[in-house]
């Protein structure tokens, strides 16, 4: 058989090139989620020292450098196998009070919950604690079989249960679920296809199981919809009254509110045409 001969590419160079390393990179992505945030370090201290410097002054006898030394320390485990209470330490150097009645839990939610918090002036999220606020939105792991982190790729829940961003924020949850007092604000999202409460997630496994009754007030639910869309649930259906019947279980004290009003006018800012912000509708 005559030898076949290889036609000449008609891709330039510089474009084959970058081809090969996207497919090495592809080729090593070992897990689902997104890799190590670069400058990982120079963020987490940069967040620990603004927090103490401008957003909570009187916390300033905290140290960022032994915090982000505890926090390192588990950047050593292997990826799967990072378990919340790997973090104890750092929790326990990053831990502070969080003000009575300002404790915003939520699910399904998250830029909602972030646009009313409004930097903890009005409420304080987990991600608004100081421990939170260091790593929020950051992903974080070292590498399967060697040294150092990994950049390309991290484990999610898919890959494995015990990865290090889902175990840090299940120590996160049980220690602000362990420290907020008063009264507890939840908020859920009434337009969620899965359902507003999550009966297996964050708030439900990791957060209600931890919270201290003898500090708690009541708890006050919000089920908020999506200006114009559809409204799956709302108080005392679905999944909502499977929390509701779960807090009066646990003997708290608790109520519920559709689409609370200083809420849905915060949504209505970016839909201020559309008829669910009428007035007329805002007050039905």
């Amino acid at each position: 058989m005559a030898a076949q001969r290889c036609a000449p590419s008609r891709w330039p160079l510089p474009a084959l090139l970058l081809l090969a390393l996207g497919s090495a990179g592809a080729a090593g992505a070992q897990w689902s989620g997104q890799g190590t945030t670069p400058h990982l370090q120079l963020i987490f201290l940069g967040r620990c020292a603004e927090y103490l410097a401008l957003l909570s002054p009187q916390l300033r006898d905290k140290n960022c450098t032994a915090i982000w030394e505890a926090f390192q320390a588990v950047l050593d485990k292997d990826p799967c196998s990072v378990f919340p209470s790997d973090y104890d330490l750092f929790i326990n150097l990053s831990r502070h009070s969080i003000p009575r009645d300002k404790s915003l839990f939520w699910e399904n939610n998250e830029h909602l919950v972030t646009s009313y918090a409004e930097n903890t002036r009005r409420l304080m999220p987990v991600r608004d604690v100081l421990y939170g606020r260091t790593v929020d939105l950051l992903s974080w792991c070292r590498q399967k079989n060697a040294s150092g982190l990994d950049y390309q790729s991290c484990p999610t829940s898919e890959d494995c249960e015990d990865n290090a961003v889902d175990s840090f924020w299940k120590r996160a949850s049980m220690q602000y679920a362990e420290d907020s007092s008063g009264v507890i604000h939840v908020m859920l999202n009434g337009s969620e296809p899965s359902g507003a409460y999550p009966v297996k997630g964050f708030f439900a496994d990791f957060e209600i199981p931890y919270f201290q009754k003898d500090k708690i007030t009541r708890i006050e639910i919000w089920v908020m919809h999506e200006i114009g869309g559809p409204k799956l649930e709302s108080c005392g259906e679905g999944s909502v009254k499977i929390l509701e019947d779960r807090l009066k279980e646990m003997g708290f004290q608790y109520s519920c509110i559709d689409d609370y009003l200083p809420v849905k006018l915060l949504k209505c800012v970016d839909h201020s045409a559309h008829p669910d912000c009428t007035l007329n509708s805002i007050n039905a």
